[in-house]
């Protein structure tokens, strides 16, 4: 849904500067569009049915009718990040201009968690039958299931992973060590592992983009028939195209939240967890995986109270 070019009027000039504040903070483009999105579409919806002409007019009870109206067409989930959107900007601008803050005593709507399943081994199998064959698309494909099913990175971290051997500061692969260095939110670098099979996907891959006409370029996953790199939405169409002939529901975040509860059902320390997913609050521990907890738990019950 496009917000960008919304009519907001005489709120329009500290958008562009809230805008800027975020880029000197070192905000991602993401962030900062997702940011000012928000704001300038709440801007939208305030001017006509509110008649504000500044935001220092703004009162807690338009942000609450706001986020009635969202929540009446969107999942709390969407809503909640709205919310927290204009948080930032309300703060910022009480902090430059010397206002209230009508939102310093709200709270984000509540959030319902909604549990996404985790994939059987048949599912996985299934996945890895469609991709089989030796065709550029085949490869590729597998080597991208491979890649998320091991290591549960976003989409977005996916798109960029850059290929290019002859210069280590724009290669990310390491298949002897079977490591892969992401660029994660906010520009934050980790290194993550995968395992023999995955290595072994990628390296069957790497052969046949050696013969591609956009094989110079530093993005590792390219398109079809001589086309450059796959965008993020370009990875998100494969794995729907690759679910779709093997009958398994899937997109890409499935494959994260199949990986951390994978983890953490194998007994893996959630902290390490939380590196290798690129988290910085514990919170995200009870997002991922919610939908197997109740599995773990009863097998946790049977190693840790087996009858004496």
């Amino acid at each position: 849904m496009r917000r960008t070019g919304l009519d907001v009027g005489p709120l329009a000039a500290d958008i562009a500067s809230f805008r800027l504040h975020l880029a000197a903070e070192g905000k991602s483009a993401r962030t900062i569009g997702s940011y000012t999105a928000a704001v300038r579409w709440f801007a939208a919806w305030l001017l006509p049915q509110e008649g504000r002409a500044s935001w220092d007019q703004v009162i807690p009870q338009d942000v609450q009718r706001w986020m009635v109206h969202l929540l009446s067409r969107y999942s709390t989930a969407y809503a909640s990040i709205q919310f927290r959107a204009l948080r930032q900007f309300f703060k910022w601008l009480a902090a430059e201009e010397e206002i209230p803050d009508p939102m310093a005593r709200l709270r984000a709507p509540k959030v319902t968690i909604r549990e996404v399943p985790v994939f059987t081994s048949v599912e996985l199998s299934d996945l890895e039958r469609a991709c089989r064959g030796g065709t550029f698309a085949q490869r590729r494909d597998a080597a991208v299931i491979a890649v998320f099913t091991a290591t549960g990175i976003r989409l977005s971290e996916m798109a960029g992973i850059r290929y290019h051997p002859d210069d280590p500061a724009r290669h990310d692969l390491d298949l002897d060590r079977r490591e892969i260095r992401i660029a994660g939110k906010g520009g934050t670098a980790r290194t993550v592992r995968i395992g023999h099979q995955s290595a072994r996907a990628l390296d069957r891959y790497l052969r046949v983009r050696a013969r591609h006409p956009q094989a110079w370029r530093d993005r590792l996953w390219l398109g079809v028939n001589g086309r450059r790199p796959l965008t993020p939405g370009g990875i998100y169409q494969l794995i729907a195209r690759r679910g779709r002939q093997a009958g398994v529901p899937v997109h890409p975040h499935r494959f994260r939240h199949h990986f951390s509860h994978t983890w953490l059902d194998r007994g893996g320390p959630e902290a390490d967890l939380m590196q290798l997913n690129g988290w910085t609050s514990p919170q995200m521990l009870t997002r991922y995986g919610a939908s197997a907890r109740a599995a773990r738990a009863r097998r946790s019950y049977d190693r840790i109270m087996t009858d004496s």
